[in-house]
């Protein structure tokens, strides 16, 4: 099993409580009558994907990575949290490889667009754009500019190639701009919205371009869903963390803080607090979904943690074996104090950081701690984590009455905007 859980340092759990409720909510996510079933299809997507578009990003992948010194991901969201949370994870914050991966159309920030728009120049690019409806600001912006790059400097002929749009099967202005263009179109899955789509071709492609085995991150998916398939809260690990989270909001705890290890991680820590806050912040419910980076962190937000106002408590995202690691050496002189870590590995150091922390918020202040633990950081542990919050969110937010899969709270300053803007 490439994904542990460990609820003892979270407190006493009394699953009978919650069984009836769960086994309610699992037959209707299984049967598709629940709230927002329309958006259900990321449940057995890791069984029922396209095989025929999944070759197809492969050959597109290979294509990229042979060709490319840059591949842009023009989206915004779910549109390129999970690609970004997949590729710092698997292949770390410094890769060895060629292609370089570069994010637009997530930000109206006038100097990062412009900066990276500079950077584009004399470099051999593809860019691959992912909206469902092709009318998303952010998006829209920068693809109007990244095509007019292209363009300008390969010609409208070459910019086919060079171009590749994810998007609806059959409609809107993406998909409309696309087919005249004559893009190579990819496809977003009706039933799968934009946060729950990491493991569709959305993610898939860039995430294959980058050289990442997309065949293992499928298999991780199958296999979590195999074991978090059970309605019983006892068997099925998923379960359980969803239902720990409204226990332990029922005692007062408003925020759950994400907290990770390792650098690699922050991206998925991101990506987690799009999964869950937009998902259940609605009707005034739900848990505020925070995160933070230990050790870096622990000199900045750890005090809070350890002394302030007792509002939260820690889901801990640790890797068992990390992908690389090394002795810390030994130094005769010794003047820097630090000849009590020689022989150590940095994991190990690492490691004593992560249980001493625990401890120390755990036993000292009373912060209850959920652990979920990862084998590794490759390609199957990333699917069958990605699975494993999916079904987890689900059931979660079900718990709370409320549609896990819409966002209209998104809309509101979109309106405030536009008016600003002069659209409406």
């Amino acid at each position: 099993m490439s994904l542990t859980l460990n609820l003892s340092q979270a407190g006493s759990f009394n699953w009978s409580a919650y069984q009836q409720e769960v086994s309610k909510l699992h037959a209707a996510m299984v049967n598709r009558t629940a709230v927002g079933s329309d958006y259900l299809g990321w449940s057995t997507l890791p069984f029922d994907y396209d095989k025929a578009e999944f070759a197809l990003v492969k050959r597109l992948a290979a294509m990229i990575s042979a060709e490319a010194d840059v591949l842009v991901v023009c989206g915004i969201g779910g549109s390129y949290l999970g690609t970004r949370a997949a590729v710092e994870m698997i292949t770390g914050l410094v890769p060895n490889r060629k292609l370089q991966l570069v994010y637009l159309g997530n930000t109206f920030s006038a100097p990062y667009i412009v900066q990276t728009l500079n950077a584009l120049k004399g470099k051999n690019i593809f860019v691959n754009v992912i909206s469902k409806s092709g009318t998303t600001t952010e998006t829209a912006m920068a693809f109007r500019m990244l095509k007019q790059h292209v363009e300008a400097t390969y010609g409208k002929e070459e910019a086919k190639r060079r171009i590749i749009a994810t998007t609806d099967k059959a409609r809107g202005t993406l998909k409309t701009l696309a087919d005249k263009a004559g893009y190579v179109t990819l496809t977003i899955p009706d039933d799968v919205g934009g946060r729950y789509s990491v493991l569709t071709s959305v993610g898939l492609l860039p995430i294959a371009a980058a050289g990442i085995d997309i065949d293992a991150m499928m298999k991780g998916a199958q296999d979590a869903a195999k074991a978090c398939s059970s309605e019983r809260i006892a068997e099925n690990p998923a379960y359980q963390y969803a239902v720990a989270r409204r226990v332990l909001e029922a005692q007062h705890k408003s925020v759950e803080l994400l907290v990770t290890y390792e650098s690699q991680l922050a991206m998925v820590a991101e990506w987690w607090k799009q999964l869950f806050g937009e998902s259940e912040g609605k009707e005034e419910k739900g848990l505020f979904p925070a995160s933070v980076n230990f050790s870096t962190d622990l000199h900045s937000m750890g005090q809070f943690v350890q002394e302030g106002k007792k509002v939260l408590f820690e889901t801990l995202l640790l890797v068992k074996n990390p992908a690389l690691d090394m002795v810390f050496p030994s130094d005769p002189e010794n003047l820097d104090g630090m000849n009590y870590l020689a022989g150590k590995t940095l994991d190990e150091v690492n490691k004593a950081a992560t249980f001493g922390t625990l401890s120390a918020h755990h036993e000292e202040a009373g912060i209850p701690n959920i652990l979920i633990t990862l084998e590794d950081t490759s390609a199957y542990s990333f699917g069958y984590m990605a699975q494993f919050f999916f079904i987890a969110c689900g059931m979660s937010v079900y718990l709370l009455n409320v549609n896990p899969f819409n966002q209209p709270g998104v809309e509101v300053y979109k309106k405030a905007m536009f008016k600003r803007l002069g659209k409406i």
